[in-house]
């Protein structure tokens, strides 16, 4: 037998050292590859689509005079956030401190960590990347958190927003009075923080279906923030910034003039729980972004005639609500068949599936599936040059 050895680390030391050998760029494939010759399941990538997509939304905010501050949670690629920043992002948003390190690992350095921190382990870890890169920001939500910020940030000042709650309960103070008291405290207080302005992410309705009743729940709840940010003002502290949105509200911003930033990530990938939301000009599908990202599955068996089984299950399809579709065959339903097993109900399907047959699969739920992935194989017409490594993904921390 062997024996088994293990080594002793110290844990800021590991994190950092993992952050500086991951692989952050594009892995050039000796060969072009066909799909049909990838190994299943797969994360694919249609790279019109997706370039379509970004150039739309970049499009839309350059029209209406909004910054576009790309949401990486979703993609979890330096590569992707490279490529939204060349063509005019104003920078990225990470959820998590971890994302952060990896993104400013590949040279980005205008970032906004969007969740509040509060533990020494992790404010320090704020501190080290602030000190590393021009660009950051983090969002407070406590006037505790702003103190042991405050008290730990030694080289140069921390700049912050005021995160608000926008009704969900997750993360925020409450707008109005309690905000102010929080901005002033920073103001007046806090001598290493820089107050730049709010942050009001309202996902409690990018979801709701049907536009006019998402955007009248949308500018019900962004009012309390317009609120408050007026409410700050008159006590005589500036609100340069105002972040939030998403994709769902993107084209809700121009009419109200309230944000100066959008955090939209899904529109480059799109899902079928976006899709289903319904849009400005279609209340049954929401189509001003198409989807881009896929998982390719394979056909493996077939214990039934009216029953197929693809090797794409809940190890690779993450969902909260919606269940997969396939982009090219209807008359078909996709049931999860445990971790590795998905089982394709034939009902009346507009083609025929065979075992052995490889087919797309619009993921759910973009963002959780994409972190069950270590690599997208970006396809031009079915064709594989190069394999862009998911360097975020599991950076949970």
């Amino acid at each position: 037998m062997t024996k088994a050895t293990t080594q002793a680390v110290n844990i800021n030391q590991f994190i950092a050292s993992t952050v500086a050998n991951l692989n952050l760029d594009p892995i050039q494939l000796e060969q072009p590859a066909s799909i049909d010759d990838l190994p299943t399941p797969a994360l694919i990538i249609d790279l019109d689509v997706f370039e379509g997509n970004l150039e739309k939304m970049q499009s839309h905010v350059n029209q209406h005079g909004l910054g576009l501050r790309c949401h990486t949670k979703m993609h979890k690629s330096p590569i992707i956030a490279r490529r939204q920043i060349e063509l005019g992002a104003i920078g990225i948003c990470c959820a998590t401190v971890s994302e952060a390190e990896v993104m400013a690992a590949a040279g980005i350095d205008d970032i906004l960590i969007t969740s509040p921190v509060v533990t020494d382990d992790k404010l320090k870890r704020v501190i080290a990347l602030n000190d590393k890169i021009e660009g950051l920001q983090i969002v407070v939500d406590h006037i505790e958190g702003a103190i042991r910020l405050n008290d730990l940030a030694a080289k140069q000042d921390v700049r912050v927003l005021v995160d608000l709650d926008p009704g969900m309960g997750r993360t925020g103070v409450e707008p109005g009075e309690k905000a102010l008291l929080l901005a002033d405290h920073i103001d007046k207080n806090c001598p290493r923080l820089q107050f730049d302005g709010l942050q009001m992410y309202i996902g409690n309705c990018m979801h709701v279906q049907g536009f006019e009743a998402r955007k009248s729940k949308y500018e019900h709840l962004l009012q309390k923030g317009v609120e408050t940010r007026d409410m700050i003002e008159a006590h005589g502290i500036e609100v340069n910034i105002f972040s939030g949105g998403g994709t769902g509200t993107f084209d809700m911003e121009p009419g109200l003039g309230v944000l100066t930033d959008i955090q939209a990530g899904s529109y480059a990938f799109m899902d079928v729980e976006y899709r289903d939301i319904g849009g400005q000009d279609n209340d049954e599908a929401f189509t001003d972004f198409a989807p881009s990202l896929f998982v390719l599955a394979t056909a493996i068996s077939q214990p039934q005639s009216r029953l197929i089984t693809m090797d794409a299950g809940i190890k690779c399809l993450a969902t909260d609500t919606s269940h997969p579709e396939f982009r090219d065959i209807e008359g078909v339903v996709y049931h999860f068949g445990g971790d590795e097993h998905g089982i394709v109900q034939l009902n009346n399907p507009s083609r025929e599936i065979k075992l052995g047959d490889r087919l797309a699969i619009i993921t759910p739920h973009c963002d959780p599936t994409v972190n069950l992935f270590d690599y997208y194989y970006p396809h031009r017409d079915g064709v594989v040059s190069e394999i862009w490594p998911i360097s975020a993904r599991g950076r949970s921390q």
